[in-house]
């Protein structure tokens, strides 16, 4: 079974849901060894993506032309180092989606591709408490799911389940990029907030292929 446009909006919808009902979570994760502002700000980019998409004229034809949208949206609503990082994500993501469906593989590629931007744009790579510790797992795991011949359903619960355990990785790392690493070994024993949203919107994504499985 292949992923539809309707799957990309039911994982837009469903991330802005998710992140509403986490806001605090992030907010109180990046007090911690940030400045504050992720949970309020990634509420703000989502919020105002569904908006976008509610006042649509006519649906988007293909999944790139939905991540699109949300790439844009982030980048010029969000604060911080997470519109660029996200947009970017989105972004380079889109451009590997211009497709109505995708099968396993156009899954990972869309994973992969969004990693990618992030490294690009954020410079970091795994170890330095940073999303990328989310994002690397999330995509070594979908790779290996869809080399089983796994669906894209199946690709992307692996790939959530993975960045989860990501995020449990990043709570004893001393940050070496961003806002957190002027704490340096006080970043230690807390969860990296932009990893923690990875792995949210990335369960939102497999959330959304299960519920077109039912």
């Amino acid at each position: 079974m292949t992923l539809d446009v309707g799957w990309a909006l039911r994982w837009v919808r469903g991330s802005a849901e998710v992140v509403a009902e986490h806001r605090a979570e992030l907010i109180e994760l990046d007090r911690q060894i940030g400045d504050g502002d992720h949970g309020e700000n990634m509420h703000r980019g989502f919020t105002a993506t569904v908006a976008r998409l509610d006042a649509l004229e006519e649906p988007p034809a293909q999944v790139g032309d939905v991540l699109k949208l949300l790439a844009t949206t982030l980048m010029s609503t969000v604060g911080g180092a997470a519109g660029p990082l996200y947009g970017t994500a989105y972004l380079r993501a889109a451009k590997v989606t211009g497709l109505t469906e995708l099968d396993s593989a156009a899954v990972v590629a869309m994973l992969e591709a969004a990693l990618e931007g992030i490294v690009a744009r954020g410079k970091a790579a795994p170890g330095e408490k940073t999303m990328v510790d989310a994002w690397t797992p999330a995509v070594a795991a979908a790779v290996a799911a869809a080399d089983r011949g796994e669906p894209p359903a199946a690709v992307l619960a692996a790939a959530a389940e993975a960045a989860a355990d990501g995020v449990e990785a990043t709570i004893p790392l001393i940050a070496t990029k961003g806002r957190a690493s002027y704490l340096g070994e006080r970043s230690a024993g807390h969860a990296d907030p932009g990893a923690t949203s990875t792995a949210l919107l990335i369960r939102a994504a497999a959330d959304a292929a299960a519920r077109a499985t039912v």
